[in-house]
């Protein structure tokens, strides 16, 4: 198939700079931002496993997806594009309660509120689970090795060792897409020590794999789980290596926003802004919040982050701002 580029309609609330700018994942392999021209590259991989490169893009009507040449279901990419930028996520509610807040009225202003996310719960687990306990220059470092080490080149068939799909895509030079389950499961965990530098994640991302290659657990359950956020975040936390900080996260990547997600960022940003930069307790926080009830992680992670989505917005890369 030729490369082709397909146009997805966009709601009238949806930002395309606002989304792709709402919190690091753009910076994370398979995606790739480039703030000059506001193009947001991810390779996307169908049922079959078969992977092209897509540029995301702002259009009159919608946004884009030019796709390169190779063979993928067309209707699966557009899926996965409504996906990665919450297309189908209904704001109204949430709009209509920060609204009600003066120094909050800028979100709904700027079509803000969208978190990006990956293709698959799986690749947003495996993403979280590098964020935790490290900086975020490390964080970039697992990531893009997980995906140039065990991640299948576009256009290839899929292999079975991480150490030949390496090799192949070295010699290729093409992108790769993220690794699979089973290739994650294919490795020692030597191998997430030494050439993924996981650290003490290392057992923990080998046993994730094991357990959704096998089918033991399915995180894609999460998106459309009756549960609620305590519950879904209990059953989150019962995967090694995923604590209160990084179920919160994950959460808001399915959609329930009833956690804060407090690290040491969060808490700096708060202090500076509604404690007269003094350190305080977390239940101030947590009582600061507590009027937006189900939307209220939401709710701190724009009031936090206002200033990333400025007017300029773009002007500086999203890490150089914290």
């Amino acid at each position: 198939m030729p490369g082709k580029t397909i146009l997805i309609p966009t709601p009238p609330d949806f930002s395309f700079r606002a989304t792709v700018y709402s919190h690091g994942w753009s910076e994370l392999l398979p995606f790739e931002l480039d703030v000059e021209t506001w193009r947001l590259t991810y390779v996307f991989t169908d049922a079959k496993g078969r992977s092209v490169t897509g540029v995301m893009s702002e259009a009159e009507s919608g946004v884009n997806v030019e796709l390169a040449s190779g063979r993928i279901d067309l209707d699966h990419v557009a899926r996965d594009a409504r996906h990665i930028l919450r297309l189908d996520d209904d704001l109204t509610s949430f709009y209509e309660l920060t609204d009600g807040h003066e120094h909050l009225a800028w979100i709904s202003q700027r079509r803000a509120g969208r978190m990006i996310r990956s293709a698959t719960v799986w690749e947003d687990l495996v993403k979280t689970m590098c964020t935790t306990n490290c900086s975020w220059g490390l964080t970039k470092i697992m990531v893009r090795n997980l995906v140039e080490k065990l991640g299948d080149p576009c256009g290839s068939s899929r292999v079975s060792k991480g150490v030949t799909r390496a090799e192949t895509s070295n010699a290729s030079r093409t992108r790769n897409a993220f690794p699979t389950p089973t290739a994650m499961a294919s490795v020692l965990e030597s191998f997430y020590r030494t050439e993924i530098k996981a650290g003490y994640r290392s057992p923990y991302m080998l046993e994730l794999a094991e357990a959704v290659a096998s089918g033991k657990l399915n995180p894609e359950q999460w998106l459309n789980s009756l549960l609620s956020g305590p519950e879904l975040r209990k059953e989150m936390k019962q995967v090694k290596g995923i604590g209160d900080y990084a179920a919160d996260n994950l959460l808001k990547l399915v959609g329930k926003y009833d956690g804060l997600a407090l690290d040491s960022w969060l808490r700096s940003q708060f202090y500076k802004k509604y404690n007269k930069e003094k350190v305080c307790k977390d239940t101030k926080i947590e009582r600061h919040y507590k009027k937006f009830g189900d939307w209220r992680g939401l709710v701190i992670w724009c009031d936090m982050t206002e200033r990333w989505l400025s007017n300029d917005i773009g002007a500086t890369p999203l890490q150089q701002q914290l």
